[in-house]
């Protein structure tokens, strides 16, 4: 599948549809309309001189049809995130990739303080810009026989690179991971089937597009297959809600951490038109399910995956669903479970490393072919995180190996402790298990929580399950945790707060201890 081809077809075959409802802008585009946008977008971005163009986009009509126009020039789009320090990422994208044009907007720029950056151009410009002459060729161009279209855009191969997305950097440095046409194909294939779509159904997407989940489930699907319901802002609860009433979609893929918040803003009845709510991006709490299931009557469908693969590696469906797992492997994707010390193949039941092979596996890391090498091998993408398959198949999801701490020999996972927590702890109330060093044990484990709980209760509770040394050793209070832009906890930020409180700590209590000593010695 070549996307932006995928797409044109479509638009061909259904101009009257509708294909995007812009709900922050009001504004509706069918797919005719969307075609002519895209081939003016298209011409344009096809005399730019750079190979990639950087997109810092909100989800909205304008920032579909911009990077539909990307790939239809020719051109990668380079997915940037606005999340958090907007100026530095359009910079380290530029730096990474070796590009200058920035396509963003700005209203948006203005909205999260984003200073304008060398190379930026504004899509509010850009829409200006189009003369008469060229929006007379652009509809002219689109009514052309489809073959004609077609023949006229740069040649593209499935091998070609779609995008280019940078992981989310909640651990270390963001890597820039490129997805050809053959990936994101196949994962939107693979959706398309599993969740049965077809073309009555309205998918609502409220996730940036700078992140894999958002620009896949959110974007390439319903563009291929049916119609969208954008949202630029996921935090506008109430506003977000109200659409749904408003314009009824069927079909929401998003994050736990979001859709708690739309749950609160929300009444029975007013998720009457969902048959689907898909979240993915961080683990789904059981209250968070429970809740759904008593205000909606709607059952979680949890799915797991990565920017490297697509990113759905495997999801629960209506037909095969176990709540707590992530689901079953999509149909273009292999899943083993291997040893972390020999590599070994294991068994069901048999917790170790999560690997995955398929279509849907990323070329690799831009320009870096150590750091692929290290996480693709014979085919089988390395995801770094730890989990089991049971014996009907189904992924259950431990953690990232790097959230297991080596604690007096034992590997301890933090997120089986957090899980353990988000029981105890009252709905809402989010908890983060981090590391810290300890001058005895070498490590020992804290928990963020975001309001006050009563320590003593909750070791004990705690202690009926866990081993002690996974029962965290202090609780901190941070009112609100740290996200990235997709609604995941920031771990590196959480681990860096209390981590420098902690060391500054250690270090005044060793100066503490050396002085009381040089005291007691002159006497």
């Amino acid at each position: 599948m070549i996307l932006h081809e995928a797409f044109i077809k479509r638009a061909r075959g259904n101009g009257k549809k509708m294909a995007i409802i812009d709900g922050t802008t009001g504004q509706k585009a069918t797919y005719s309309k969307s075609l002519i946008v895209t081939l003016l977008f298209a011409e344009l971005f096809s005399s730019y001189e750079d190979k990639f163009i950087g997109l810092m986009i909100p989800t909205s009509a304008g920032g579909y049809l911009a990077t539909m126009g990307v790939l239809a020039s020719g051109k990668v789009p380079v997915m940037i995130n606005y999340s958090t320090g907007a100026d530095e990422n359009c910079k380290y994208a530029q730096q990474t990739c070796g590009f200058r044009t920035i396509v963003t907007s700005k209203a948006l720029c203005e909205k999260i303080g984003c200073p304008k950056v060398d190379g930026m151009i504004y899509l509010e410009e850009l829409a200006e810009s189009f003369s008469k002459m060229a929006k007379i060729k652009a509809l002219v161009k689109s009514k052309l026989p489809l073959k004609m279209i077609l023949s006229k855009l740069p040649a593209t191969s499935e091998d070609d690179t779609a995008c280019i997305l940078f992981t989310s950097g909640s651990e270390s440095e963001p890597k820039a991971v490129q997805l050809s046409h053959k990936n994101i194909g196949s994962n939107v294939e693979d959706i398309i089937s599993l969740a049965k779509l077809t073309e009555k159904d309205r998918i609502m997407n409220t996730l940036p597009v700078f992140h894999v989940f958002g620009l896949t489930t959110g974007f390439w699907v319903p563009m291929l297959s049916c119609m969208v319901i954008t949202y630029a802002n996921p935090l506008e609860l109430k506003n977000i809600v109200k659409l749904i009433i408003n314009e009824k979609p069927t079909l929401i893929p998003s994050t736990p951490s979001f859709l708690a918040g739309y749950l609160k803003q929300s009444k029975p009845g007013d998720f009457e038109s969902l048959r689907l709510i898909v979240p993915g991006g961080d683990k789904t709490p059981e209250w968070l399910r429970k809740a759904f299931r008593e205000t909606h009557n709607i059952e979680l469908m949890e799915g797991y995956g990565t920017t490297e693969t697509s990113p759905v590696i495997s999801v629960n469906t209506p037909e095969a669903n176990k709540p707590g797992s992530v689901g079953k492997a999509v149909p273009h994707a292999k899943i083993k479970i291997t040893d972390v010390e020999t590599g070994e193949e294991l068994g069901a039941g048999e917790e170790g490393k999560i690997l995955v092979k398929g279509d849907l596996v990323m070329k690799g890391y831009f320009d870096d072919l150590e750091a692929t090498s290290l996480r693709v091998r014979d085919g089988w993408y390395d995801t770094g995180d730890m989990g089991y398959l049971d014996k009907d198949g189904f992924l259950w999801h431990s953690g990232r190996l790097k959230r297991f701490a080596k604690i007096g020999g034992e590997m301890i996972s933090m997120i089986r402790t957090e899980r353990m927590l988000e029981k105890l702890l009252p709905d809402g109330v989010e908890c983060c298990v981090i590391e810290l060093p300890d001058p005895k044990k070498g490590a020992r484990i804290m928990a963020a929580v975001t309001e006050p709980v009563n320590k003593e209760v909750i070791i004990r509770e705690l202690s009926k399950t866990l081993p002690a040394l996974a029962i965290p050793s202090s609780f901190e209070v941070i009112p609100e945790m740290p996200k990235m832009g997709n609604g995941k906890i920031n771990f590196r930020q959480v681990t860096n707060t209390f981590k420098e409180k902690h060391i500054s700590h250690l270090k005044n209590s060793a100066s503490a201890h050396k002085s009381k000593a040089h005291t007691e010695n002159k006497f």
